[in-house]
């Protein structure tokens, strides 16, 4: 998520109450996770065992509950409770604001867009030349939907993220600020849902097409000219690469990678990362290959322990 402008790393520990620990004068242009930040950026860690994964990667200011060594040209911004001031900055530059209308005063919809009715668009949403939006579908805050891209009925297009701080006593949602970036020539299937990012966007290639009842977790990256079919479930911040090929029921867990080219087949559960160019099944998902020689083997099994039981066992005639 970028800011309206440029701010003084200064100004930032202003809005939140937190010190300052390094470059005083250090300009930041965002807000993001830190598995999505760029140059620029602010994030956060309250936990120490994560604090060097915040402090070398790509942010600029990091927001920390305890003192540490910063790193050169960066700046650390302390105070208690780094998540609470994290969601103060989204909530701050991304403030919540209901919808009165069926279509926000502030969407930017091209004029040879197809919008059916009952469809509703909220703020800054973008609909880009010769889209076709179908009855009853809802495109949310800040989404983008490019060129030519179809939006089946019903089909949900923004909605919160679902990610929770966990405290001893409860669980704290996360306020959803980031974007769905939806490229050219896609096609989003009936009843689909795809969840905006916390502070990041979550992005759907060009040219990839969905089946109905398929749901994209927050933060997730699917490339170009990828084909889901109905009910595939992809877990939030996964990255899916160009021309995969995911078949029905395909289960995806969050924060994962998938390679160019691969494909799987229906009712996999993908649990570890998969390499492109490969087909694979199963449940925890594997190269195709062995898993049907596992299959094999297990269809064996029953024949086998029989004969050894022939051999060696008086309770042979239980079998």
């Amino acid at each position: 998520m970028k800011f309206p402008k440029p701010l003084t790393v200064k100004e930032v520990a202003a809005l939140i109450g937190a010190q300052i620990i390094g470059n005083h004068a250090l300009l930041v242009s965002g807000i993001n996770e830190v598995h999505k930040v760029e140059s620029g950026d602010v994030t956060f860690s309250d936990l120490a065992k994560y604090f060097d994964k915040s402090l070398q990667s790509a942010a600029s200011a990091i927001i920390l509950n305890e003192d540490a060594d910063c790193p050169p040209g960066k700046a650390i911004l302390l105070h208690p409770d780094p998540f609470q001031a994290y969601d103060s900055l989204v909530k701050y530059f991304r403030p919540f604001k209901p919808l009165t209308t069926m279509i926000s005063d502030s969407a930017d919809i091209d004029p040879s867009a197809i919008i059916e009715p009952g469809v509703i668009i909220g703020n800054h949403a973008k609909i880009g030349k010769d889209c076709y939006i179908q009855a009853g579908a809802y495109i949310g805050d800040y989404s983008y939907i490019g060129d030519r891209s179809v939006i089946q009925a019903k089909a949900i297009i923004g909605s919160d993220a679902f990610y929770y701080k966990r405290y001893p006593e409860n669980f704290q949602k996360w306020t959803t600020g980031g974007r769905v970036i939806i490229g050219a020539d896609v096609e989003i299937g009936a009843g689909c849902t795809v969840n905006r990012c916390v502070s990041g966007d979550t992005v759907i290639g060009d040219g990839t097409k969905f089946d109905s009842l398929i749901h994209i977790g927050h933060g997730a990256e699917i490339g170009k000219n990828c084909l889901f079919a109905a009910q595939v479930g992809v877990g939030g911040n996964t990255i899916i690469e160009d021309n995969v090929v995911l078949y029905g029921q395909v289960g995806v867990a969050q924060n994962l990678h998938i390679g160019k080219g691969a494909v799987v087949f229906a009712k996999s559960g993908v649990s570890k990362n998969l390499e492109g160019g490969k087909t694979y099944f199963g449940y925890p998902a594997s190269e195709i290959k062995e898993k049907y020689k596992e299959l094999a083997a297990l269809r064996s099994l029953p024949e086998y322990f029989k004969e050894k039981l022939n051999h060696s066992h008086p309770v042979k005639d239980l079998l």
